[in-house]
C-alpha cells in the first residue's frame, strides 16, 4: 500500500536526523581526521550529529519604529 501524495511532506529528508548513513559517517570522520582511505568500513566509531540552533534575529531601529506607528494608529 502506498502513501497518498497529499500526505507526503515536501522536505522530509531535509530535516535534522540523528542517524547518519555510512557514507555520511565516513565523511564526518574524514573531516575530523579520524578515518583514512583504506580503513575498514565496518565497525566505524560513533559520530555525534548535533543540531545547531540559530538565535532569532533582533529587529533593527526600522522594525521598532514600524511597530510603534502601527500601535499608535490603532
Amino acid at each position: 500500500m502506498s502513501i497518498d501524495p497529499s500526505l507526503k511532506v515536501k522536505g522530509a529528508l531535509s530535516r535534522h536526523r540523528n542517524v547518519l548513513t555510512r557514507a555520511e559517517r565516513i565523511e564526518k570522520l574524514q573531516d575530523e581526521e579520524r578515518w583514512q582511505e583504506g580503513d575498514s568500513l565496518m565497525g566505524l566509531p560513533k559520530v555525534s550529529n548535533r543540531k545547531v540552533t540559530v538565535g532569532k534575529k533582533e529587529k533593527g531601529p526600522k522594525g521598532k519604529e514600524e511597530e510603534e506607528t502601527t500601535a499608535a494608529g490603532q
